[in-house]
């Protein structure tokens, strides 16, 4: 067995794609801790710096002091605490749903409700640029998943003509695209699934905490929040916590409960998550001025490599992807910056397409503005050494 293992990992490692895990002796801060060194790091989900703030970190200890360390069960059995329906309540003011309903993770979030809302019979039309999380939920609820075009609203249009059947139709979008940072056509496929008499889901999780109106995601963003039958997102994120949660309507809510395994059979989430994330949210709300630093610097640091020649995708989220094709290549260029004390890491196949390898920059409200200028630094000198440009 050992000898096929090793046969396998030689093929991934002559394709460029080995992966590794690297550890930090500290939190996901601006700057971070790796074999007694300190790097820059350019490469954290924790937009808005909240998983390091000592407030979620005060709220947490409150969690475990009140409540323990974990929850010791599902919480449709010993699993659920008074602080999980709290949360849930916030979370659905926060979004303006009429509820909404906690998960353990994202990941489950998102398997759970596709995979216990379609079934056979049924048809998702899912983003080619989808989430794995979202892909994992198409194939788990054995309905036809029909896959369009990336944000092609006109090859949308023609697969949800060319496919209407007797049973339901479901559109699944990323918010924001998790490599690219671009957002989604909502207003778009909200006209669509009009004419045709679909559901939506969106995933915000690259979004909640940083678009919209007090960062309440994309719905609010194009001021459609009454359009979207099921809103999922994380709570590790922006908001600095643990978690996932879907905001739906009541009745959704309850079968959910009843009826998503990703849910029924998951261990309730953890006390001090639940309060950080309850922490999280308010601040969210509380200081806008986080979320304005957080866009004015991916604003930045995006005019500042497209003005050096980089190609880098569009937008206006703090994701920043700078594309750079060739797996090795990509992979040479992450330790190159390793080398010169910034962390960020290579994205390649699956991931991404194959040829489409790149550097995936993601910017934190915490990033100063000498810290901006040194990475962009670092990045025009090695592009310059490897050719890039």
């Amino acid at each position: 067995m050992d000898h096929w293992f090793q046969r396998e990992l030689q093929l991934i490692e002559e394709k460029g794609l080995t992966r590794k895990l690297r550890s930090f002796s500290n939190g996901n801060e601006s700057e971070i801790i790796m074999n007694g060194k300190k790097y820059l790091l350019f490469s954290s989900n924790n937009y808005l710096g909240l998983a390091t703030d000592f407030r979620l970190r005060m709220k947490a200890s409150e969690g475990i002091s009140k409540y323990g360390t974990g929850t010791g069960g599902s919480r449709l059995t010993t699993g659920n605490f008074v602080i999980h329906e709290q949360l849930e309540s916030e979370i659905a003011d926060f979004k303006k749903t009429e509820a909404a309903i906690v998960f353990s993770s994202g990941y489950l979030a998102n398997i759970g409700v596709i995979s216990s809302v379609m079934k056979a019979g049924d048809i998702i039309f899912s983003d080619a640029w989808n989430h794995a999380s979202i892909i994992d939920g198409c194939r788990l609820s054995h309905a036809k998943t029909i896959v369009y075009e990336h944000a092609d609203m006109v090859d949308l249009e023609q697969k949800l003509r060319q496919s209407r059947g007797d049973g339901k139709m479901l559109i699944v979008t990323d918010g924001v695209f998790s490599m690219d940072g671009d957002i989604a056509p909502l207003p778009e496929i909200v006209a669509l699934a009009k004419k045709y008499n679909a559901y939506i889901m969106i995933d915000d999780a690259h979004v909640t905490g940083v678009l919209g109106s007090d960062g309440r995601g994309t719905a609010d963003y194009f001021g459609l929040k009454d359009e979207i039958d099921f809103t999922v997102g994380t709570l590790s994120k922006a908001i600095g916590a643990e978690g996932g949660f879907v905001a739906t309507s009541s009745i959704a809510k309850n079968y959910l409960l009843n009826n998503a395994r990703s849910f029924i059979f998951q261990t309730g989430l953890s006390p001090s998550a639940i309060e950080a994330a309850r922490e999280g949210i308010s601040i969210i709300q509380n200081e806008p001025e986080r979320r304005d630093q957080l866009l004015n610097n991916a604003k930045y640091l995006r005019l500042k490599l497209e003005e050096s020649d980089f190609v880098v995708t569009e937008g206006e989220t703090p994701i920043i992807s700078l594309l750079i094709g060739d797996a090795h290549e990509a992979m040479q260029f992450s330790e190159k910056l390793l080398d010169e004390g910034v962390f960020i890491p290579a994205i390649r196949p699956p991931t991404v397409p194959k040829g489409s390898s790149r550097l995936r920059i993601t910017v934190m409200a915490t990033h100063t503005m000498e810290q901006l200028d040194t990475v962009i630094n670092k990045i025009k000198k090695i592009g310059k050494e490897m050719g890039i440009v």
